[in-house]
């Protein structure tokens, strides 16, 4: 596997797809038709160089990803709205256009972030500290506790990607979560990239969000065994304050296994591939041509084959065949 650089996400019935400061999404409309979306975006740590430092470029990794997804699902979804943009707007919704203006869609979009975060912290952070505390009257052992704690919080994440997944839209989205993984494994695996070669890649990939919250959830759980306190809302505290530490580790941990080949990294990986069982699921061939409509906007990945394969793909080899065909 030679690393690629590129990465992206599933949004509603397409893909994003993200290399440097580019990205493209492209969506298969109702009517078929593939319609894409090419922009930039400066990442917070090219913005600010402190931000770019081992540690500290996770927690603001994460948060772009978080900012450019909203967006780019934001995007997608509008080509999938009920036909109520004739509707006259309601007293709440005419108070936000004139507080808001065109900044109204920013607003919101942050105020959904900001909830999702809280949310997010409450029933994955919280909830299995309150849960673990119930068993506190019996087991005596802190290290045992922030183990139970940990098992409480890869148990409530299960339970809720399997809830989740019975949606229809989120089970097609998760194609194409899976359409999105195959076409970097493709060509990270030395393949062209065509609908062929994209089906029999693997839908799993080291570099997957998924794989970081469950990392996340592992370092959570070494962190807790050392970070002791004695009240609960101490206890709660340290999970909210550390929340930046957990995510900074677990962002190196991922980048190492992502740019590496290594029996170890790939063992340390594994656990990660197999929870991605849960939020990847096989495409279909028209989402994998949306897939690859998305890299071609933004990765040049016949020079990238050559450059990275050469005893396959040598100098000049996809001019010849274009010159031959």
């Amino acid at each position: 596997m030679k690393y690629s650089g590129i990465g992206g996400q599933a949004v509603l019935e397409g893909i994003m797809m993200k290399n440097r400061d580019e990205y493209a999404t492209a969506v298969r409309k109702p009517d078929g038709e593939i319609v894409i979306q090419k922009e930039t975006y400066m990442s917070m740590t090219e913005k600010v160089k402190f931000f770019s430092l081992p540690f500290v470029r996770g927690i603001f990794s994460f948060a772009d990803s978080m900012i450019l997804g909203m967006k780019t699902l934001t995007w997608s979804a509008g080509f999938f709205e009920d036909d109520e943009g004739d509707e006259e707007p309601g007293r709440f919704e005419k108070f936000l256009i004139d507080k808001f203006g065109e900044k109204l869609e920013s607003a919101v979009m942050t105020a959904v972030m900001i909830f999702s975060v809280f949310m997010a912290i409450g029933i994955f952070m919280v909830l299995p500290l309150l849960i673990a505390g119930v068993f506190r009257r019996f087991i005596a052992s802190e290290t045992v506790m922030a183990f139970l704690e940990g098992c409480i919080r890869i148990g409530i994440f299960i339970a809720y990607i399997k809830v989740i997944s019975r949606m229809d839209d989120i089970k097609r989205t998760f194609m194409y979560h899976g359409s999105e993984h195959k076409c970097i494994n493709c060509l990270e695996h030395g393949l062209i990239l065509n609908v062929e070669n994209v089906k029999k890649s693997s839908k799993e990939h080291k570099r997957c969000g998924t794989s970081f919250l469950l990392i996340v959830m592992v370092i959570s759980i070494l962190i807790f065994m050392v970070v002791r306190v004695d009240t609960i809302w101490l206890r709660i505290a340290s999970r909210i304050i550390l929340i930046p530490v957990i995510a900074g580790v677990s962002y190196e941990v991922l980048r190492l296994a992502g740019r590496s080949n290594s029996k170890i990294m790939d063992l340390i990986s594994r656990p990660g591939m197999w929870m991605q069982g849960l939020t990847t699921k096989e495409p279909d061939d028209s989402m994998i041509e949306v897939a690859i409509a998305a890299v071609e906007q933004v990765f040049d990945w016949k020079t990238y084959l050559e450059e990275n394969f050469p005893e396959t793909y040598p100098k000049g080899y996809f001019k010849a065949q274009e010159k031959t065909a």
